[in-house]
């Protein structure tokens, strides 16, 4: 009995991981052919996810979690460098 738990909890595993790290639950469905693509997008991300478990040691939420932060320095150091521009340089920049 324990044996066929601890298989069926794998199984649960996997979906509350597919549905929360991979946004499998935010699957857009305007056509027939978007919600299958989408699937396997996710699927595929699950699987590199995996992959990332395996070699780094570390579950699908705390490398969700580090990947979050590292993009929050990102945008936040850029805010900080365009806050930090010139008016005549900001209007340059722009126009680029």
């Amino acid at each position: 009995m324990t044996t066929i738990y601890q298989k069926r909890w794998k199984v649960e595993e996997y979906h509350q991981s597919l549905k929360s790290n991979a946004a499998f639950a935010k699957s857009p469905t305007k056509t027939e052919r978007t919600p299958i693509s989408h699937f396997i997008a996710s699927v595929l991300a699950y699987v590199k996810q995996e992959a990332l478990k395996i070699r780094t040691q570390c579950n699908h939420y705390a490398m969700k979690a580090k990947i979050m932060l590292m993009a929050n320095k990102a945008a936040w150091t850029e805010l900080h460098k365009l806050s930090t521009i010139e008016t005549a340089d900001y209007v340059s920049f722009c126009v680029r």
